[in-house]
């Protein structure tokens, strides 16, 4: 085998190995990314508290104290903004509602105030989800694009995974940026409508490690359609 022949043989292998290594599947960029967020697959047990404060223009900051157990299907989430506290715990199919300390409430006290059952679920889908992220991306439902996208955005590139969901789980197409290096989550941007350009992205910046777990420690809401910030949620131990 002559110098040249081999060197080509080589360069060609190089070629192929790498190209190879950096055409990811949907399925295995988000393997990798639960990889890095939870290597010990500790989501499916979680059992922790989390605190969140939320920040948002033009008012007072709202402290949530949320209590997550995916195990005994019980959720609870305590939340103070001024003079006023409410407080929704779901277990399983029951569900009870607080409003500053007191749970014995009219229905005038609870349409004032827009709480309700339906509320309580709502809030215990949302907190599962965002901070179950990457890793409730293989719930039931769940429709991952086997093509990996490469975007640049905010100046920096990343691997983009893109998610629909059965007309019974969602309607809302997701795409979700990882760094091409270490699969660390960074942007999440969902529409409604992607022609109409609505819809938001979040910044997730620091992390936080709750039972093993890396979850962004600061989530920025912007709007698609012109950058307007919304509010930030600051994750504490």
């Amino acid at each position: 085998m002559n110098k040249s022949f081999f060197l080509s043989l080589l360069c060609c292998f190089i070629y192929v190995t790498t190209a190879t290594s950096q055409e990811l599947t949907g399925q295995q960029l988000l393997e990798k990314a639960i990889q890095y967020h939870d290597p010990n697959g500790n989501w499916e047990t979680f059992n922790g508290t989390l605190t969140v404060t939320m920040e948002t223009p033009k008012n007072p900051a709202r402290l949530s104290t949320i209590k997550i157990n995916l195990p005994t299907e019980y959720f609870y989430v305590k939340a103070t903004r001024g003079d006023t506290t409410t407080a929704y715990t779901v277990k399983k199919d029951t569900c009870m509602i607080a409003f500053n300390g007191k749970t014995d409430l009219s229905d005038a006290v609870l349409k004032e105030n827009n709480l309700s059952c339906e509320r309580a679920n709502l809030y215990k889908n949302y907190y599962t989800y965002l901070y179950g992220l990457p890793m409730k991306l293989k719930d039931n439902g769940t429709i991952i694009d086997p093509k990996v996208m490469k975007k640049t955005f905010k100046g920096k590139a990343y691997l983009v995974l893109k998610a629909t969901y059965d007309k019974n789980v969602g309607k809302d197409t997701w795409y979700f940026y990882f760094d091409p290096k270490t699969y660390a989550m960074e942007v999440y941007q969902f529409f409604k409508d992607e022609s109409k350009n609505d819809g938001e992205y979040i910044l997730l910046t620091e992390e936080a490690v709750i039972n093993d777990i890396k979850m962004p420690k600061k989530r920025a809401w912007y709007y698609n359609k012109d950058d307007g910030y919304l509010g930030t949620d600051i994750l504490g131990k």
